[in-house]
């Protein structure tokens, strides 16, 4: 690990993809970022409640990991 490990980690925590995006694998950063896009918008409609934040915090955290592990 270098490091950005851990800024690219917890910029994918805040932004999913961005952190990878940094990682230069700007694919998968996009694909992170607009599955997160169309995560909070389907939890804002159809889930606004407690376990829908628990999903948003969950994808969040698993950016954020991956983008620390790839790094």
């Amino acid at each position: 690990m270098n490091s950005n490990s851990l800024k690219n980690g917890i910029l994918s925590f805040i932004i999913p993809g961005l952190g990878q995006y940094l990682n230069n694998d700007k694919q998968k950063g996009l694909a992170l970022l607009v599955g997160a896009v169309a995560l909070h918008i389907f939890i804002w409609f159809f889930m606004n409640n407690p376990f829908g934040s628990l999903i948003n915090t969950a994808y969040h955290a698993y950016a954020g990991y991956d983008a620390y592990k790839k790094s």
